[in-house]
């Protein structure tokens, strides 16, 4: 296997194209703020964190800055009392979104190779077919 020599743009160091586009949404909670923004549009700091509610506020700010810092999400702070900050996706962030519910489909046919398909039934969990809300357009479910 060949191997090639690495590339660095800004604060990236990669070899592949595949180690850059993890470098930027790679972890367990960039995936996840990206497809809750796709889902609903823009949010507020406290949304994100009520649903998200496994995650600290510390590592949910330095993921929303890192992903601001990436250019997938816009942040918009209006000049108020008290403050109000916003999030939103990006058309680059957008972008992401058809590769993010591929990998979301392929975890309703893991979770059906475990054997949980029919364990995790009722509406305090996800449905399996995608609930088509939010900013996600059916073109764009229809498309996974």
């Amino acid at each position: 296997m060949k191997s090639y020599k690495t590339k660095k743009i800004g604060d990236k160091r990669y070899r592949c194209f595949f180690e850059l586009t993890l470098s930027v949404i790679g972890g367990k909670w960039k995936p996840i703020i990206l497809y809750k923004l796709a889902r609903e549009g823009t949010l507020r700091f406290s949304d994100l964190r009520r649903q998200i509610r496994e995650v600290t506020e510390r590592m949910l700010s330095r993921q929303l800055r890192e992903l601001e810092h990436d250019g997938l999400i816009h942040r918009e702070v209006y000049k108020q009392v008290p403050p109000k900050v916003e999030y939103s996706l990006t058309k680059l962030g957008s972008a992401l979104i058809p590769i993010l519910l591929s990998l979301r489909q392929w975890g309703v046919a893991y979770e059906e190779y475990l054997g949980g398909d029919s364990l995790f039934l009722g509406e305090e969990y996800e449905p399996r077919d995608h609930p088509r809300s939010g900013g996600l357009s059916n073109e764009e479910v229809d498309a996974n």
